[in-house]
């Protein structure tokens, strides 16, 4: 059985530790589970990421789309930052280092803030559970001090889209995520 464990910094997120099931052909793994998570919903779409060391992707969030992330070759840094507002672990930072050998997924609710660097080059397959939707991608700086992320690169190579990101202190009351509090049953 997979190890499920629940965020401890930030509310709602969910880190996996899959077994992996070894034989004399390779490996086998069962990486993702919708009923792993209280929040999940169907995820829809399959996107895959591949970036050179010292790219630096994010920090971007989403209102409604929730994500699950999984590094299937090299190692990414992890930044996970939550937004939303009443939640019980606003303004908190996390980190994740998520390398290929060590099996590891992490689902992202929506309205946290989310980004990794490629400490190596590295391959990442993620799940979301609605369709792209231009109106629902936001993002805020990735080197917002507030936020004080640890990158683990030197030198980041950042898209310009991310270099334009506004500080979370300065997002416009429009886009804010709201805490969603679950009810229990």
């Amino acid at each position: 059985m997979p190890k499920i464990a629940v965020s401890e910094i930030i509310a709602d997120v969910v880190v996996v530790s899959t077994d992996v099931h070894p034989d004399p052909r390779g490996t086998f793994a069962e990486t993702y589970r919708r009923s792993w998570f209280s929040l999940g919903r169907e995820m829809v779409q399959a996107n895959l990421s591949r970036k050179q060391a010292g790219s630096v992707v994010g920090l971007h969030y989403h209102l409604h789309q929730a994500d699950y992330w999984y590094v299937v070759a090299g190692h990414a840094r992890v930044v996970l930052h939550d937004l939303r507002e009443g939640s019980p672990s606003v303004s908190k930072t996390m980190h994740l280092d998520m390398e290929a050998h060590k099996n590891l997924g992490v689902f992202i609710p929506p309205g946290v803030a989310h980004g990794f660097a490629a400490v190596s080059d590295i391959t990442l397959v993620y799940l979301v559970d609605s369709y792209y939707n231009p109106a629902d991608e936001l993002g805020v700086a990735w080197d917002d001090p507030d936020i004080a992320a640890d990158w683990l690169v030197e030198s980041p190579v950042v898209s310009e889209r991310d270099k334009t990101n506004p500080c979370a202190s300065r997002l416009d009351s429009r886009y804010r995520p709201i805490y969603a509090m679950r009810m229990p049953g």
